[in-house]
C-alpha cells in the first residue's frame, strides 16, 4: 500500500500544464529578445554617428570582418547648427572586442539587394580604445557608403543609349575582320616581349609615373568643362573625314603616293629657296607701312579699278585723237607770251589761296557746290501737279510783334510759338576755325526758341552724295 505523499509529478496534470506554459513563455521571451542579445549576458555598449541610417533598423547586425559581434539597439536622429541631420547608432557589442581602438571606422553596408543593412566596424591600430558608452565621431564614418540605387541610377537613359551605340559601332567595326585580328594577335607577341623592359622602366620609382598620373588627373579635371567643345570637335572631324572619304580614291591616294617624291624635291630645293624667302621677308617688312595705308584706301581703289578698266580699253583711241591737242599744247608751251600768263596766274592763285582754303571744305566735306548746281538745274524741271519748283506762293507770316511781315525794332522773339526768328547767314561748312559740321540744310528747327547763327551742337557731315554711274 503506497503513501499518498509519494505520488509522482507526472501523475499531476496541473503541474505538467504549468511547467509546459513556463517553458513556452521563456522560449518566447528569448526569441523576442534574440536580436537584442541574450538576457543576463554582459555587453560592451558604444554609440556611433553616421551620415545616413536609411533602411537600417533596430536589431541589425554589427560585424567585424564578416563576424557578428553585436546588434544595433537604438537609432536616434541628431540635428546640427547648419540644419543638417545625421544619425546616432547605439550598439551592444560582445565584451571580447573591448576596448575598440579609437581610430576604428564605421560603415553602413547593404546586406542584400532587398535593402537589408548591417554595420561594419573596421578595427584600427591605436593603442587607446573607446570606453563603455563612448561615441565614435562622425569623421570616422568612412568611406562614404554607396547605395545600390545610386549605382543603378548611373545607367540612365542616355548612358544606356550610349552603351547600345558603342556595342553597335564596335560590332560593326570588328565584323568580318577575324583574319586581321588573328594577324594582329600574332604581331603582338614580339610587341609584348619588347614591352617587358619598357614596363620595368615605367614601374621604377625614379620615373615619377605616379606623379605623372596624378598630374594627368588634374589636367583632366581642368579640361572637363571643355568636354562638350571637344565632343563638337570630334563631330566636326567626323563630318570632315566623311567628306574626305568620297575623294580618298584616287585623289588622296595619288596625293599620298606623290608625297615622298615631293618631300625629296623639297629637301633639295628648300636650301636654295631659303635666301629668296629671306629677301621676300625683308621686302614684306618694308611694305608693311604701305599695306597698312592701303587698308583704308582699298574700297576706293577697288572702285577705281572697276570703273577704270573699261576706260583704259577706250583710252587707246582717245590717245590717237589727242595727238593734235598735244601738238598744239607743245606749241603753246613754247610760246614766250605763255610764261607771262603763267606768272600772272601764279600771282592770282596766291591771292586766292586763303579764299580757296576757306571754300575747299564746303565742297570736299559738305558737297555744297555740287548740290547748288544740281538744285539750280532742277529748279525749272521738277515740281508737283501745281507747277515747277520756281513759282510764287503767298506764305502767311507769323503773327506777333517784330514779325517778318513788316518793319521791326528787334528780332522776333514770341510770344506766339511761331513768332521766333531763325536766321543763320553764315553757317558752319567745316572751314578753317569752324566746327567740323555741315550746318546749312541740316540744322534742326527749334520750336519756341529764337536762333540767330548756328544751332548749338554738332549736326554732323551728312549730305547728299553725287552717284557715279557704272561705265560713265
Amino acid at each position: 500500500m503506497r503513501r499518498r505523499g509519494s505520488a509522482s509529478i507526472a501523475a499531476n496534470p496541473v503541474l505538467i500544464g504549468a511547467a509546459t506554459t513556463l517553458v513556452v513563455l521563456v522560449a518566447v521571451f528569448l526569441a523576442y529578445n534574440a536580436n537584442a542579445g541574450l538576457p543576463f549576458v554582459p555587453t560592451y555598449e558604444l554609440r556611433s554617428e553616421v551620415p545616413d541610417a536609411a533602411n537600417l533598423v533596430v536589431g541589425n547586425d554589427v560585424r567585424i570582418g564578416g563576424t557578428r559581434v553585436g546588434v544595433v539597439s537604438a537609432i536616434d536622429p541628431k540635428a546640427h547648427k547648419d540644419g543638417s541631420v545625421t544619425a546616432v547608432l547605439t550598439m551592444k557589442l560582445e565584451t571580447t572586442i573591448r576596448p575598440l581602438p579609437q581610430d576604428s571606422t564605421v560603415l553602413v553596408r547593404p546586406r542584400s539587394a532587398l535593402g537589408l543593412k548591417y554595420v561594419e566596424l573596421s578595427k584600427g591600430s591605436s593603442p587607446k580604445g573607446f570606453q563603455d558608452g563612448a561615441t565614435i565621431p562622425l569623421r570616422q564614418a568612412t568611406p562614404q557608403a554607396v547605395e545600390l540605387d545610386q549605382v543603378l541610377n548611373t545607367f540612365d537613359a542616355r548612358t544606356r543609349k550610349a552603351q547600345q551605340d558603342n556595342l553597335t559601332e564596335f560590332g560593326n567595326g570588328l565584323a568580318g575582320r577575324g583574319q586581321d585580328l588573328n594577324r594582329a594577335i600574332e604581331a603582338l607577341n614580339p610587341l609584348l616581349r619588347d614591352l617587358q623592359p619598357v614596363m620595368r622602366n615605367l614601374s621604377d620609382p625614379n620615373t615619377g609615373l605616379r606623379r605623372f598620373v596624378t598630374a594627368l588627373g588634374h589636367s583632366a579635371e581642368i579640361v572637363g568643362p571643355a568636354a562638350e567643345t571637344q565632343a563638337a570637335l570630334f563631330r566636326n572631324l567626323d563630318t570632315t573625314f566623311s567628306a574626305l572619304a568620297k575623294v580618298a580614291r584616287p585623289y588622296l591616294q595619288d596625293s599620298i603616293t606623290g608625297g615622298p617624291p615631293a618631300l625629296d624635291t623639297a629637301t633639295r630645293s628648300f636650301p636654295i629657296q631659303r635666301p629668296f624667302l629671306r629677301n621676300t621677308e625683308l621686302l614684306f617688312n618694308d611694305l608693311r607701312p604701305g599695306v597698312r595705308a592701303l587698308a583704308t584706301a582699298a574700297p576706293t581703289l577697288a572702285d577705281a579699278l572697276q570703273i577704270g578698266t573699261p576706260t583704259l580699253r577706250r583710252s587707246v583711241a582717245l590717245n590717237h585723237r589727242l595727238k593734235p591737242a598735244f601738238s598744239a599744247l607743245q606749241r603753246f608751251a613754247e610760246d614766250p607770251l605763255v610764261a607771262l600768263g603763267v606768272n600772272d596766274l601764279t600771282n592770282t592763285s596766291q591771292v586766292l589761296a586763303p579764299t580757296v582754303a576757306q571754300l575747299t571744305p564746303t565742297q570736299t566735306v559738305c558737297n555744297y557746290v555740287t548740290l547748288w548746281f544740281r538744285n539750280v538745274s532742277s529748279l525749272l524741271s521738277e515740281g508737283d501737279s501745281n507747277g515747277t519748283t520756281q513759282r510764287f506762293v503767298i506764305i502767311a507770316t507769323p503773327q506777333g510783334p517784330n514779325n517778318e511781315g513788316g518793319p521791326s525794332s528787334a528780332p522776333a522773339n514770341g510770344p506766339n510759338k511761331d513768332n521766333y526768328l531763325h536766321s543763320n547767314p553764315y553757317p558752319n561748312t567745316a572751314g578753317p576755325g569752324q566746327t567740323n559740321e555741315c550746318e546749312a540744310a541740316n540744322e534742326p528747327y527749334l520750336v519756341g526758341k529764337q536762333v540767330i547763327g548756328n544751332v548749338p551742337g554738332n549736326q554732323g557731315t551728312l549730305h547728299d552724295k553725287t552717284v557715279i554711274q557704272k561705265g560713265t
